[in-house]
C-alpha cells in the first residue's frame, strides 16, 4: 500500500524548494563530517564555535546553489550537465567559506573565529562525492519504483555506432513501455563480440531465425544515419524475412529539439525504400516568391494539388483560389484550412473545361501565380476514354493557358508526367500535346510558362501504394502487371517542393524534368510491402502476374527520343531541351483535334493525336492499328 501511494506521488516532480532543503542538510552533514574525518573521528576540537560555523557554511551554500541554481534540475533527470552545475556550486562554496575566513582572521570581527583550511578541502571534496552521488541515489531509486519488473518486448539494435548507442540510451530511460535491449547487430567484424555499454555486439550473419528463438526477440531498430538506400532495403528485406517487427530511427534533422524520443521510433515505411537519399531543398526565394501573390490552383483537391496548396499556405500568399470539380475532397480540403484559421483560402467547385465559368474566376481573382494540376491520369482508363483525356488534358489545359495570357499571370506551371514521354497511351500523348501547346505560348504575352515533368508519386490517389496496401488487407494476391515492370518514385511533398522550385527557377518556356534516381521494380516493390507487413511471401501472400494494361509500357522515360537535359543551380532539376516544333502548323492540328474530339471520331481524334505526336506509338491498345 505504501509502495503504491509512492509510485503514484513519485511521477510528481521533486519541488525545488525541498531540494534546496535537502542540499543544504547534506552541506550542514558533510561540514561535521570533514570535522570527524580531520580529527581521527572523535571530539578533540574545540566545538563552542561549530554552531557560528555552522551559520556561515549553510548561507554559503545558500548563495553558491542559487548562483549555479543545482537545485532547479530534475533529479530523475540527472546528467552530467547537473553534476558540474553542483561541482561548481561547491566550489563556489570552497571560495566563499575561505574568503569569510581570511576576513574574520584580518578583521577580528568574531573573537576567536575560524575555520582549519584543511576542513574547508575535506569539505569540499565530500560536498563534490557526496551531493552528485546523492541524485544518482535518488534517480536510480524513481526507476526502481516505477519499474513493474515485467518485459514488454526484447529488442535487438541494428547498428552500433553512435545513432545505435543512442537509441540505446533512450530505450533504457523509456520505463513506461519495459523494453529490455537483447545486443547490438553490426556489419563490422572488427565490432563483433565486444561489448558496448554492457550489451553484446552480434555479426549481421549470424542473425538466423533460430537466434531470434533462442533470445526471444520482438522487434528490431535500424538505427543508422546516412545508410544508403540500397543497403537499407537489403536489410529490411533481410530482417522482414524472420519473425520480428522492424523499425527504424529516423533521420536527426526530424528529432524533438534535437533529441531522440522512444516515441519517434518507428515501422520501416515504403518511402523509406526508394533506392535513393530524400530530395531536400531550402531555397528562401521560394518563400518570396509568393509573397502578397493571388495563387490559383486547379486540381487543388487531388493529390498533387492539396499538397501545394498546403505548402503555398506556409508563405504570406494574398490568397490562395481553390479549384476543383471533385466536390467531396475538395470540401474536405476547405475544412482542414478552416480548422486551422487559415483566412486567406477560397475553394470553389468548377471545371477547367467550363470557359466561361473559369473566366469569370480569372475576372473576379486576377491570379498573379496559377498552377496547373487539374488533369485525367490512368492510363488504362483514359485508354477507354479518350473524348474525356482530351476533353480535360488539351481543352481544359488550353482553357487555362488562354486566360492566362489574357488576364496577364506572370507565372503558369503546369505539372506534366514521365508518361507524356515517348507516349504508348491516350493519357501520355493528351499530356504531350498540352505541352507542346503551352510551348507555343512561350513568345505570346508577358506570362512565363512553365512545364514540369516526373514520375509517379507514392501514396497519391489511385497509386500502386494504395492499391497494394488495400489488396493486403484483403488477403491478396498482390497484382502486377509484368515481373520486369519498372516505374519512378518520388513522394508527394518531394513532388511539390520540386514543382515550387522549378516555378521560381522558371524563365518561361523551359520544361524541368526532376532526377528522380534510378527507376524501382514494382515486383520488387511488391515483396518490399509483403514484408513490411510482417507477412511472408508466396506463403501468406502470393503476386500474381496479370499481364500489361491497355497503354502501359515497362519502362518509363523521362526525356523523349531528341531530347537532353541541361544541369541547373540545383543537382536534382534539370532542364529538357525538346525538339523545336511548327507553332502555328501544333496550333491547327491542336484545333482540328479538338474539333473530331467535339464529333465523338475518336479514332481520328487519336489518329490526329498520333500526326501531333509522332513518337506516340500505341502498346498493347486497340489503337495499335493506327500505327500500321
Amino acid at each position: 500500500m505504501i509502495k503504491k501511494f509512492i509510485k503514484l506521488r513519485i511521477h510528481n516532480y521533486t519541488p525545488r524548494w525541498l531540494v534546496l532543503l535537502i542540499d543544504l542538510y547534506i552541506v550542514a552533514n558533510t561540514f561535521l563530517l570533514a570535522y570527524l574525518i580531520r580529527f581521527n573521528f572523535s571530539l578533540s576540537f574545540d566545538t563552542s564555535k561549530l554552531i557560528i560555523q555552522l551559520g556561515f557554511v549553510l548561507a554559503a551554500a545558500f548563495i553558491a546553489f542559487v548562483v549555479m541554481g543545482s537545485y532547479k534540475g530534475v533529479i530523475r533527470h540527472t546528467g552530467i550537465k547537473d553534476s558540474m552545475n553542483v561541482a561548481l556550486a561547491s566550489l563556489i562554496m570552497l571560495m566563499l567559506l575561505s574568503a569569510a575566513v581570511f576576513a574574520m582572521r584580518k578583521l577580528h570581527l568574531i573573537e576567536g573565529f575560524t575555520i582549519p583550511v584543511s576542513i574547508l578541502v575535506i569539505h569540499f571534496l565530500l560536498n563534490l562525492i557526496v551531493l552528485i552521488a546523492s541524485r544518482y541515489f535518488f534517480k536510480i531509486f524513481y526507476r526502481l519504483l516505477i519499474s513493474n519488473h515485467s518485459i514488454d518486448k526484447h529488442v535487438m539494435i541494428f547498428g552500433a555506432g553512435e545513432a545505435g548507442i543512442l537509441t540505446q540510451s533512450v530505450l533504457k530511460d523509456d520505463k513506461e513501455n519495459n523494453i529490455k535491449v537483447i545486443g547490438f547487430i553490426d556489419d563490422n567484424k572488427t565490432k563483433s563480440g565486444k561489448k558496448i555499454n554492457g550489451f553484446k555486439v552480434y555479426h549481421s550473419t549470424v542473425i538466423d531465425e533460430k537466434f531470434i528463438t533462442t533470445h526471444k526477440i520482438d522487434e528490431v531498430i535500424i538505427s543508422i544515419q546516412n545508410v544508403k538506400s540500397s543497403r537499407l532495403i537489403e536489410i529490411v528485406d533481410f530482417l522482414s524475412k524472420l519473425s520480428v517487427d522492424v523499425k527504424i530511427v529516423p533521420p536527426v534533422k526530424t528529432w524533438i529539439n534535437g533529441d531522440l524520443k522512444s516515441s519517434q521510433i518507428r515501422s520501416v515505411s515504403i518511402e523509406d525504400l526508394l533506392g535513393r537519399e530524400p530530395i531536400a531543398l531550402n531555397n528562401p526565394l521560394i518563400r518570396t516568391d509568393f509573397d502578397n501573390k493571388v495563387v490559383l490552383i486547379t486540381g487543388a483537391a487531388g493529390s498533387i494539388g492539396s499538397e501545394i496548396v498546403r505548402q503555398l499556405s506556409k508563405f504570406d500568399c494574398k490568397k490562395l483560389v481553390l479549384i476543383d470539380q471533385a466536390e467531396s475532397d475538395l470540401y474536405n480540403l476547405q475544412q482542414f484550412f478552416y480548422q486551422q484559421n487559415f483566412e486567406n483560402i477560397t475553394a470553389i467547385v468548377a471545371d477547367v473545361r467550363n470557359r466561361k465559368r473559369m473566366d469569370s474566376l480569372f475576372e473576379e481573382f486576377q491570379p498573379n501565380i496559377v498552377f496547373h494540376a487539374a488533369a485525367y491520369k490512368h492510363v488504362p482508363f483514359m485508354e477507354e476514354n479518350p473524348y474525356e483525356a482530351v476533353c480535360v488534358n488539351i481543352e481544359g489545359t488550353k482553357i487555362v493557358t488562354d486566360l492566362s495570357v489574357q488576364y496577364q499571370v506572370e507565372k503558369f506551371v503546369m505539372i506534366s508526367t514521365d508518361k507524356a514521354v515517348n507516349p504508348t497511351n491516350v493519357m501520355g500523348a493528351t499530356k504531350r500535346i498540352a505541352e507542346l501547346y503551352i510551348g507555343c505560348l512561350k513568345n505570346v504575352g508577358k506570362t512565363k510558362f512553365i512545364i514540369t515533368r516526373f514520375g509517379n508519386v507514392l501514396g497519391s490517389n489511385g497509386s500502386v501504394i494504395p492499391m497494394f496496401k488495400k489488396q493486403i488487407q484483403n488477403g491478396g494476391p498482390l497484382t502486377v502487371t509484368h515481373k520486369d515492370i519498372t516505374r519512378y518514385f518520388m513522394t508527394i511533398p518531394e513532388a511539390c517542393q520540386l514543382v515550387l522550385e522549378a516555378g521560381v527557377m522558371g524563365k518561361g518556356g523551359e520544361i524541368f524534368v526532376f532526377d528522380m534516381g534510378a527507376s524501382i521494380k514494382i515486383y520488387d516493390l511488391a515483396l518490399n510491402m509483403i514484408h513490411l507487413s510482417g507477412l511472408k511471401f508466396p506463403e501468406d501472400i502470393d503476386i500474381k502476374i496479370i499481364g500489361l494494361r491497355p497503354g502501359e509500357k515497362i519502362y518509363e522515360e523521362l526525356l523523349g527520343d531528341g531530347e537532353n537535359a541541361i544541369r541547373t543551380h540545383h543537382e536534382k532539376i534539370m532542364i529538357a531541351k525538346v525538339r523545336q516544333v511548327n507553332t502555328s502548323l501544333v496550333n491547327l492540328l491542336i484545333n482540328e483535334l479538338v474539333r473530331f474530339n467535339q464529333e465523338f471520331e475518336f479514332e481520328q481524334t487519336v489518329l490526329k493525336m498520333k500526326e501531333i505526336v509522332p513518337e506516340f506509338i500505341s502498346n498493347n491498345s486497340i489503337y495499335e492499328v493506327l500505327d500500321k
